[in-house]
């Protein structure tokens, strides 16, 4: 009778583990499993487990070693499946994100917008100067002068800019910073108010018409978010964004007033990186709150404003984001390939930092490859030895010009403005 008791507990058992497995594979291939939040910290997955290959990923990380990156994270599912460091890089040092602050800038105000602070994207932008510096409206400086946008001879055309218009890149403002000839931002970096110098450039063309990349655009957000949220774009988003999501960022300058600079200036660690991409990839919300408008979102994942550029005709933008619609792909782009790229339909965040330009279209093309099952595949031991013998060897291997490790903040001032962004060598 003993015999007969344990033989049928064994066989329970063996049938219960059997029913559990089964319902977790149908869970994990049906999509209904439980959604991960990195708020405290990633959880770390083979790639294998998450249906992608590794000796894909190891080739991928030859291919890194080309394109001179510094990091490269890839996570699927809500899991790191892959985060290596090139050189002297290690995962606790954070990078200059360069013009990828816009990305951010861009979301701050999405959550001002989400929390009823601005009342539309096409609220028009000089409603939040007039005709005085920012350093006076917002921190009581003293009124600068000066002619002003909304003192153009075309100032129907100024009256049209919007908070939309800035946001992709279409306001109309006179600026030239991609053109190779000519650069405003730096000329911005270099004048005493960078808001002011903004706004005292002439039109060019009809907010709304037509691409033209100006860093001046998103200072303007950033100006603008100040103004909403009475406080500095930085506190905004420790308090609204960086907090909710656990990112701690280590360092975002300001303007000679004090505004948090909107077209580069933030430093963060790749796996904070990896958030706002995750943000975005989990559609605008973090552990049951929404953050982010459902109209945000979808802007975003559809954009269509065409950015003319030669060797990449297909790619498009939207509220600070640059995207490959036909890739499902769209990103946060920084000079010299300081990415974040969310694949929506492959549930996939990839986060690049480098310090040379990178074609985006063979990157995401390079990161999709590797994926081989929305289920999770059998453990592969010879590939996740090429991918562990290969992570060590480039985490190893010396480059003539590997910085020496630094303390964060250092890190984080080393670079006092960011050079001209040239569209031909982004898409080379």
């Amino acid at each position: 009778m003993q015999h007969r008791r344990l033989a049928f507990l064994r066989t329970a058992l063996v049938t219960f583990i059997l029913v559990a497995s089964i319902g977790c594979a149908t869970a994990f291939a049906q999509g209904t499993s439980e959604t991960v939040w990195p708020t405290k910290e990633w959880q770390t997955s083979t790639p294998e487990e998450q249906g992608m290959d590794s000796a894909a990923l190891a080739r991928l990380l030859d291919f890194g070693t080309t394109l001179s990156l510094d990091s490269l994270l890839i996570a699927r599912h809500g899991r790191i499946v892959l985060d290596a460091y090139y050189g002297r890089y290690a995962a606790d040092v954070p990078h200059r994100m360069n013009s990828a602050t816009k990305a951010v800038i861009g979301t701050l105000a999405a959550i001002a917008y989400k929390d009823g602070l601005l009342d539309s994207l096409n609220h028009p932008a000089l409603d939040f100067f007039g005709d005085r510096s920012v350093a006076h409206d917002l921190l009581g400086g003293r009124l600068l002068g000066g002619r002003g946008v909304a003192d153009l001879d075309d100032e129907r055309k100024a009256k049209a800019m919007t908070v939309q218009s800035l946001l992709d890149m279409t306001s109309g403002i006179d600026w030239r910073e991609t053109d190779g000839q000519s650069d405003m931002f730096t000329e911005m970096e270099r004048s005493p108010d960078w808001i002011r110098f903004i706004l005292d450039r002439p039109m060019s063309a009809t907010p709304g018409d037509t691409f033209n990349y100006n860093s001046g655009n998103s200072h303007l957000v950033s100006a603008i978010v100040t103004k909403l949220t009475g406080m500095s774009t930085w506190d905004y988003a420790k308090a609204r964004l960086f907090g909710p999501l656990g990112i701690s960022a280590s360092y975002w300058r300001h303007d000679p007033q004090d505004v948090t600079t909107g077209g580069n200036g933030l430093s963060m660690l790749p796996r904070d990186m990896a958030k706002i991409g995750y943000l975005y990839l989990r559609n605008g919300e973090w552990e049951g709150k929404r953050l982010l408008p459902p109209d945000w979102i979808d802007s975003v994942s559809h954009a269509s404003v065409n950015m003319h550029l030669s060797r990449e005709p297909d790619m498009r933008y939207s509220n600070f984001f640059w995207a490959l619609p036909n890739k499902h792909v769209y990103m946060a782009v920084g000079y010299h390939c300081q990415l974040v790229m969310v694949f929506t339909e492959l549930d996939i965040v990839a986060v690049t930092t480098a310090r040379d330009f990178c074609p985006f279209s063979k990157l995401a093309d390079s990161i999709s490859s590797a994926v081989k099952s929305d289920k999770a595949l059998p453990p592969d031991p010879a590939g996740a030895e090429l991918l562990t013998n290969k992570i060590r060897e480039i985490s190893t291997r010396r480059r003539y010009d590997d910085p020496i490790p630094q303390a964060p903040e250092i890190v984080g001032r080393r670079q006092t403005f960011e050079p001209r962004l040239l569209p031909i060598r982004l898409a080379a």
